[in-house]
C-alpha cells in the first residue's frame, strides 16, 4: 500500500447545511458577569464566530484557495496521511517537512507557503494521524514517536533520503523524534511553541532558579501560571478524552470554544490570529470528524512510559525560535537534549507564530536551513 494519490477538498452542500443547522440551534452557555476569559471562552467570543460563520465566512472560497496547492493522501501503518506538496521549482531546493500540533492544523501554514517556496524549499505539510484531512485515527497506539516513524516512510515515499523539519506545538516534540529515529536523514531540526524537551519537567532547586536571567525568570513564572490556570484541558484529553470528545465532534459552538480557549490561553489575545484563519482551522476539524481522534493524541502520549522520559541528543543541528508572546522554552533546559546551533528571540508573534506573523516566521525558518545547506 504505497500508492499515492491526488486529493481536492470538496465538502458536500449536505455538510455545510448541517453546520448551518446546527449554528442555528445553538444554546449558549451562561456565565458570569463580568468573568471575562478568566474561566474560559466568553459568550461574546463564541457569538461573534457564529455570527460570522453565518453571515459572511466562505467555506468555498478556503476550499478553492487550500485546492490551489498540490494535495496527496497515502496509507502509512494502516492509516490515512493528508499532505501538501509544494515543490518550489528551484535547483538544488531542500525538502522541508512542515508539522502542527493541536490545536493546529496545515491551514497554519498556508500563510508562510509562498515565501519559504521562493527561498528554495520544496514543502511537504501533513495533517498528523488522526487530524483534519487524514482522517480519525483507527486504532489505539498512535503516539508522537509513531507519528514520528510515519513521516519518516512518508519522506522515504517522497524519495526524499535527507530533508529538514520544522514544528510547532506538538510537532515541535514530534521534529526532534525524527531526528533521534534517523539522525543521518535530517539536515536540521527548527522549533518553535517548543516546550516538552525545552523546559523544566521537574521541580527546580532555588539556587538554579537565581541563576536564571530576567527573561527565564519571566518565563518560568508564566509556564507556572500557565500549568496552575490553564492545564486543565491536557489532564482531561489525557486522561478522559472521550468525556469531551463528544461536546466537540456533535457541536460547532462547542467546538469553537474548546479550540478557542487554546488560541487565547498560550498567552495571546483572543484575536492573535485573523478570525478567518482561526475558523478555517476549526470547520478542518468539523468537516473531517477529527475533533475526538486529535485530542487522543494527548491520551496515547500520556501512556506511553517512554513519552516523559529524558531523551538523548540526535546530534541534529538545532533551531529554536522563541517568539515574544507565550513562549516558555529556556535554553539550558533545551541543550540538555538538542544540539542547538541557533536560538533566535524575536519580539512579535506567539503559540500560532506561522499564522500570526507568517512572513517573519517563514524568514526565521528559511535563515536556520540556509546555514545548513549544501
Amino acid at each position: 500500500m504505497t500508492t499515492i494519490s491526488p486529493f481536492k477538498i470538496a465538502i458536500p452542500e449536505a455538510k455545510l447545511a448541517d453546520l448551518q443547522q446546527r449554528l442555528a440551534n445553538t444554546i449558549l452557555a451562561n456565565e458570569v458577569p463580568g468573568a471575562g476569559w478568566s474561566q474560559g471562552p466568553t459568550v461574546a467570543f463564541v457569538s461573534r464566530m457564529i455570527d460570522r460563520l453565518q453571515n459572511g465566512f466562505d467555506w468555498r472560497a478556503q476550499e478553492v484557495a487550500i485546492n490551489r496547492h498540490p494535495q496527496f493522501v497515502t496509507e502509512i501503518d494502516g492509516q490515512t496521511l493528508h499532505f501538501l506538496h509544494v515543490k518550489s521549482g528551484r535547483a538544488g531546493a531542500m525538502p522541508l517537512l512542515l508539522l502542527h500540533g493541536w490545536p493546529g492544523s496545515f491551514v497554519e501554514f498556508l500563510d508562510a507557503i509562498a515565501p519559504l517556496s521562493a527561498a528554495g524549499f520544496d514543502l511537504v505539510i501533513p495533517s498528523l494521524p488522526g487530524f483534519g484531512f487524514s482522517g480519525p485515527t483507527r486504532e489505539a497506539g498512535w503516539n508522537d514517536g509513531r507519528i514520528a516513524g510515519a513521516l519518516l516512510e512518508l519522506m522515504q515515499r517522497l524519495g526524499y533520503e535527507r530533508f529538514g523539519v520544522q514544528g510547532g506545538d506538538a510537532g515541535a516534540v514530534i521534529a526532534p523524534a525524527i531526528a533521534r529515529a534517523a539522525p543521518g536523514r535530517v539536515i536540521g531540526v527548527h522549533v518553535n511553541a517548543a516546550t516538552m524537551g525545552f523546559i523544566p519537567m521537574g521541580p527546580i532547586e532555588p539556587s538554579e532558579i537565581a541563576s536564571f536571567s530576567d527573561a527565564e525568570k519571566s518565563r518560568l513564572q508564566r509556564l507556572q501560571q500557565f500549568m496552575a490556570e490553564r492545564f486543565g484541558f491536557n489532564a482531561l484529553q489525557s486522561s478522559r478524552p472521550q468525556t469531551v470528545a463528544f461536546g466537540i465532534t456533535d457541536s460547532p459552538a462547542g467546538l469553537i470554544a474548546w479550540l478557542g480557549d487554546m488560541f487565547a490561553g498560550f498567552g495571546d489575545s483572543p484575536d492573535a490570529v485573523e478570525q478567518d484563519k482561526f475558523l478555517t482551522n476549526v470547520l478542518v476539524y468539523w468537516f473531517t470528524g477529527t475533533a475526538a481522534s486529535s485530542i487522543r493524541l494527548y491520551y496515547e502520549n500520556a501512556h506511553d512510559p517512554e513519552a516523559w522520559s529524558p531523551k538523548p541528543s540526535s546530534g541534529v543541528p538545532t533551531g529554536v525560535a522563541v517568539f515574544a508572546r507565550d513562549e516558555v522554552a529556556i535554553r539550558r533546559f533545551g541543550d540538555t537534549g538538542n544540539n542547538i546551533v541557533r536560538w533566535t528571540e524575536l519580539d512579535s508573534g506567539g503559540h500560532f507564530a506561522a499564522m500570526e506573523v507568517p512572513a517573519v516566521w517563514a524568514a526565521e525558518v528559511a535563515g536556520f536551513f540556509s546555514t545548513l545547506r549544501t
